[in-house]
């Protein structure tokens, strides 16, 4: 039996596909601070234009979601975080926009897409991190 060295045979082993990494941040414009405790749905749309959830988190003290869990599903494609303002900042909270949607796309598989949203009483931004 032939010995092959070592290096040969790691070479042969099938690599991981890279993924696409999504975060997002809610920041709180009319008090200065990051929204937390905000729930949010990461979704994919599929090929008959329906959506398909990949992810769930809610905000942390800071405003921040850094990760949806397995990121091996965020590939190219397009995408949509709903965040569900109803509580938001309080539990009594009734504010305007009860739920706020952004829909972006996934071009570079390997790519990191952070896609915050500035709130305001009644108003919000948003726009392509990094």
């Amino acid at each position: 039996m032939k010995a092959f060295p070592l290096a040969l045979l790691i070479g042969t082993v099938a690599a991981p596909a890279a993924a696409a990494d999504i975060s997002t941040h809610v920041l709180d414009l009319a008090q200065g601070i990051g929204g937390k405790a905000v729930p949010v749905v990461l979704s994919k749309r599929n090929a008959d234009g329906g959506w398909q959830e990949v992810g769930t988190a809610s905000t942390d003290a800071n405003g921040r979601v850094r990760s949806f869990g397995d990121s091996k599903a965020f590939g190219i494609g397009v995408y949509r975080l709903a965040f569900d303002m109803s509580g938001y900042p309080n539990a009594a909270a009734s504010p305007f926009f009860p739920e706020i949607t952004l829909t972006f796309r996934v071009t570079d598989q390997a790519g990191h897409y952070h896609v915050p949203v500035v709130v305001s009483p009644y108003g919000y931004s948003t726009y392509r991190g990094n």
